[in-house]
């Protein structure tokens, strides 16, 4: 009997030891030593304590143990630093003028070799307007030079949605493919069926689509695509806001009327839409020197 029970708490320890993490972290970030971090998990549609440390001499450690494989942010106050993913392992945390980045295991190694490419594709789109502001210089034909970086935007727009549709795609059953689609559409201001959404959705598995954030976001923008195909009823209670998306300024929004749906109904057929339709969604970036998510809003 003593040797079942032994065996017993010997594979609860087991058990535990499998889905504990340990995360090391290191910053060169001034204004963040002395700071409080704290590390939350997105649970039905908010975020939620799990976690905290001071950063003492550059230097920051979260412990603990999950059920589950689960994306998480580390915040400072209530501004989110960096997301990253809760799992089995050592966990290490860069945080420096340059760059952010998080290695060690399986799920973040990925995360972060996306979000790497994903920032080669915008610093080329960066350089674009570095290119315009020197042709402006050099006393260029601008008309020329418009066209030319219209149609570098364009590609590299197209490069951009390609590499997020193909990850999110990649990753419906697991925590990156809600997680990701998480940051692409946080920052809008009301959930929108764009084309984007749509593809996405008609490729799903049950595991993404039951994500609740996922879930949610998806049946407030078929909702309001309802309202500007005049199907239903901005004014009539039916509709809704968007309450639980978690916003990194998370200021509570009216619900849009049916002109505003109409409005951006308009922009969104605008021959500029197929060109920013990537950046359009708002996608939350990391400010390495201000530590906080800028929302790209074209």
């Amino acid at each position: 009997m003593n040797r079942i029970f032994y065996a017993f708490i010997a594979l609860m320890a087991l058990a535990s030891c499998a889905n504990s993490y340990d995360i090391s972290g290191t910053s060169n970030v001034s204004t963040l030593d002395g700071r409080m971090l704290y590390l939350k998990i997105l649970e039905n549609n908010d975020f939620k304590n799990v976690d905290s440390c001071d950063v003492v001499h550059g230097q920051f450690h979260f412990q603990g143990s999950v059920d589950s494989m689960k994306m998480a942010n580390i915040f400072m106050d209530d501004d989110p630093v960096l997301p990253l993913v809760l799992e089995s392992g050592s966990i290490t945390v860069k945080l420096d003028d340059t760059q952010q980045v998080v290695s060690g295991t399986p799920m973040n190694d990925k995360l972060f070799g996306f979000f790497k490419k994903y920032q080669q594709i915008q610093n080329q789109l960066r350089e674009l307007v570095h290119k315009h502001d020197q042709a402006i210089m050099n006393g260029s034909d601008m008309v020329a030079v418009n066209k030319q970086l219209n149609e570098e935007s364009i590609r590299l727009s197209e490069q951009e949605d390609k590499l997020i549709t193909s990850f999110v795609t990649d990753n419906f059953n697991n925590v990156l493919g809600p997680g990701v689609f998480f940051l692409v559409t946080m920052g809008n201001q009301y959930p929108m069926l764009s084309p984007w959404i749509e593809d996405i959705m008609s490729k799903a598995t049950d595991y993404f689509k039951n994500d609740p954030y996922v879930k949610d976001y998806y049946k407030k923008a078929q909702e309001n695509q309802e309202i500007m195909n005049g199907t239903r009823d901005a004014q009539s209670g039916m509709q809704p806001e968007m309450e639980a998306a978690p916003q990194v300024n998370p200021d509570a929004a009216p619900a849009p009327t049916a002109n505003e749906l109409l409005r951006l109904r308009f922009l969104k057929n605008r021959k500029v839409r197929s060109r920013n339709r990537a950046l359009s969604r708002s996608w939350a970036l990391i400010s390495c020197k201000t530590l906080h998510f800028i929302s790209l809003v074209i």
